[in-house]
């Protein structure tokens, strides 16, 4: 105000009547430029976080945000991300509940927790997850069955299916066993499904040299690795129903192979932000060296 009215009135009369001291206000205007060069920072660093968040599919928050600036060589502090995030109103997703689609099957008898909740794993191909999801389209539910690398967290293997037998769980397992560089003895971890208690998967099991792992009944905790990534990718998508199956199973392919196992930056507590092929190349470089 008093930079405004200083044609009309003496600066030591504003100065007076608003209280403010005049250094303060000749201090103030020599900050001037300083606050415009600020001001031209936050827009550079701006444009530069909003292209980040178009590239993640408008679904990283801050964490992600910085580290992916991190990784494009730009310095900056964590707290001036989320600033300048809130003061655009740029923010990431956030996620929802959905549906249990476990039937336990109560004759059947469930392999024993060799979990036991430590989503942990030392290196890749020791422990993997695996859960089924449905997709809701008009044509009708296509149901997802997926199997995580605990070591990377990295997609090794998925099918679709317009019904959620047996047979999806076991070619998820197959695609998993044939890409994954799974090791004898390598523990497979699910709820108690009547698809994961079935002789065909317990068959199919031993003959790929594995060892069937089962979590309580009722209880997501004890397989939180696998609920995690549905919400992720529920959340993460974007879509809430799909136009048709075709349209879903492109997309979902499409989420998992080309943005979650190789561009989405995930925090690991040794290697830091990286993808999960990334984390799998890591650890295949240690091992060779």
């Amino acid at each position: 105000m008093i930079h405004a009215e200083k044609a009309t009135y003496p600066i030591v009369l504003l100065c007076r009547v608003l209280k403010v001291a005049r250094s303060s206000y000749y201090a103030w205007c020599e900050g001037e430029a300083a606050r415009r060069a600020r001001r031209a920072a936050d827009d550079a660093l701006a444009h530069e976080t909003t292209v980040v968040h178009i590239a993640s599919r408008h679904t990283y928050g801050v964490p992600r945000i910085h580290a992916g600036l991190r990784r494009l060589g730009r310095r900056v502090n964590r707290k001036r991300v989320a600033r300048v995030m809130r003061e655009r109103d740029i923010r990431g997703v956030t996620r929802r509940g959905r549906r249990s689609l476990t039937r336990p099957d109560a004759k059947a008898k469930p392999a024993p927790d060799l979990i036991g909740r430590d989503f942990h794993a030392e290196r890749p191909g020791t422990k993997l997850v695996g859960d089924i999801t449905y997709l809701p389209t008009p044509e009708g539910w296509p149901y997802l069955a997926c199997w995580l690398d605990l070591a990377t967290r990295e997609v090794v293997g998925h099918a679709m299916a317009d019904h959620h037998r047996a047979e999806l769980v076991v070619d998820a397992l197959d695609m998993a066993h044939g890409r994954g560089g799974l090791e004898p003895g390598c523990v497979i971890h699910s709820d108690r499904g009547s698809e994961y208690t079935s002789t065909q998967f317990r068959h199919r099991t031993g003959k790929l040299g594995l060892r069937q792992s089962c979590g309580r009944t009722g209880s997501c905790f004890d397989n939180a690795a696998a609920e995690s990534f549905w919400a992720l990718l529920k959340e993460e998508i974007g879509t809430r129903t799909w136009p048709d199956r075709a349209t879903a199973r492109a997309e979902v392919f499409s989420f998992t192979e080309t943005f979650y196992n190789r561009r989405r930056l995930r925090k690991h507590k040794t290697f830091g932000y990286l993808t999960p092929a990334e984390t799998r190349q890591r650890h295949q470089h240690a091992l060779a060296a």
